[in-house]
């Protein structure tokens, strides 16, 4: 289309650029809240992510890395796809998820770079005793969905767009299943409050291996129900800006570095093991096998 009104041309573009520079404006404005700093060096990264920081799994790797580097870790609580969102726009250094396929997207469009798995955990669909959904004797994850959606049956979902939410609807479109009605209930919340609200309302929930170990505590009216499906294994990456992209993506670098040595990754397979008596991540030896 050939654009034959200069001044239509002319107010076209002033509104984009000012669309843009508002864009800009507003992440400038109202940087991402801080949920806790980790280290006392004078140099500091900041990193997305949600369960490893809940769990407390973050500030383990940030203290260790911050006594090699001077370095703080600056942790920024949001799930996946928030966090994916915040390397995007520029708010954060690095992030830590769990949604391969918009890992595999970003890298593409080239907005986050040095993709680096760093271990795994697993779902685990949790729910109450009288089970009425009889997902014990399901076949698969999904098999337990299509279950849970005849029995209509209590199912929280965390509707927030993170790893755990976009695994959660891939399931469904597994098993040709839109999700509706009162017994579908959304918190748009993390996985800890999200669990909470399952045992209150003795629901169906999906929650990762490493919170449930962590947390079963807050929910007991519930207990695992399905576990084992390789599909529902859960493969974290970490992702760093490109180079230039912000001002403290070289030392974000570092720490993923750090996070895939030895010392990291034996913090990671370790973690846990004093306290619940087992581990609540796997290492990326163990992940690797189930990257697809």
């Amino acid at each position: 289309m050939i654009m034959r009104n200069p001044y239509l041309f002319s107010t076209l573009l002033s509104t984009l650029l000012i669309g843009l520079c508002m864009q800009a404006s507003i992440a400038q404005t109202n940087p991402p809240k801080v949920e806790a700093t980790y280290g006392q060096g004078a140099k500091s990264f900041k990193l997305a992510t949600g369960s490893p920081g809940e769990l407390g799994l973050l500030q383990q790797l940030g203290e260790a890395f911050d006594k090699k580097e001077g370095a703080r870790l600056v942790w920024i609580k949001a799930g996946s796809g928030a966090s994916l969102n915040l390397l995007k726009t520029q708010q954060v250094d690095m992030i830590m998820v769990h949604a391969p396929e918009a890992v595999n997207k970003a890298i593409t469009e080239g907005w986050a770079t040095g993709r680096t798995l760093i271990g795994s955990n697993e779902f685990y669909i949790v729910g109450p005793t009288a089970d009425i959904a009889k997902i014990k004797s399901a076949s698969s994850g999904a098999d337990a969905y299509a279950k849970i959606a005849k029995a209509q049956a209590n199912f929280i979902s965390r509707g927030d767009k993170s790893g755990t939410h976009q695994k959660e609807m891939d399931i469904w479109k597994k098993v040709g299943i839109t999700p509706e009605g009162n017994w579908y209930i959304v918190t748009n919340d993390f996985m800890t409050a999200s669990l909470k609200r399952a045992n209150a309302d003795k629901a169906y929930f999906m929650t990762d291996s490493s919170t449930w170990v962590a947390e079963k505590n807050v929910a007991p009216e519930l207990q695992i129900l399905y576990r084992g499906d390789p599909y529902l294994v859960n493969t974290y990456d970490a992702l760093v800006a490109p180079v230039g992209a912000t001002e403290n993506r070289d030392i974000a670098a570092k720490f993923i570095q750090f996070v895939a040595s030895e010392e990291g990754q034996s913090i990671i397979r370790n973690y846990g093991k004093a306290q619940y008596k087992e581990a609540l991540y796997n290492d990326a030896v163990y992940a690797k096998q189930y990257v697809y």
